[in-house]
């Protein structure tokens, strides 16, 4: 089993940054990539970006391209989002999220994703 904890959420202008952090336990060394997902109130999850444990290889999805960026800390098992620029639309529940899938596709697709945060809110105010 492996747990995820999400942290560094919280009230932010419009044009600030904020960096998440997602921490693993457990059975980590499972974990092949980690994503990160978002909901904002009355809107389905969405795909944020993704990275590939190993290589530290980065997808993201158009609206975030240029503001997040993804990193992680192999030694503290520890995954980052970076968030600058950020905008009142960038309000949401944050997710990280980790799969033991070798797959080389449909990573953009939460079903992808074996384990799963609990989640921390950010918002951002114009």
């Amino acid at each position: 089993q492996v747990r995820l904890e999400e942290s560094g959420g919280g009230w932010v202008h419009t044009g600030d940054s904020l960096r998440l952090s997602c921490a693993g336990s457990g059975r980590t060394f499972s974990v092949l990539r980690m994503g990160w997902f978002r909901q904002a109130p009355g809107k389905e999850r969405e795909f944020v970006g993704t990275i590939r444990w190993n290589s530290g290889s980065t997808y993201y999805t158009d609206s975030v391209k240029g503001r997040f960026t993804i990193s992680r800390d192999n030694a503290k098992n520890t995954l980052y989002l970076q968030m600058n620029s950020l905008k009142p639309e960038d309000t949401a529940v944050y997710y990280c999220a980790g799969s033991a899938n070798s797959g080389a596709g449909g990573y953009i697709r939460d079903t992808f994703y074996d384990y799963w945060g609990q989640g921390t809110q950010v918002t951002v105010s114009s």
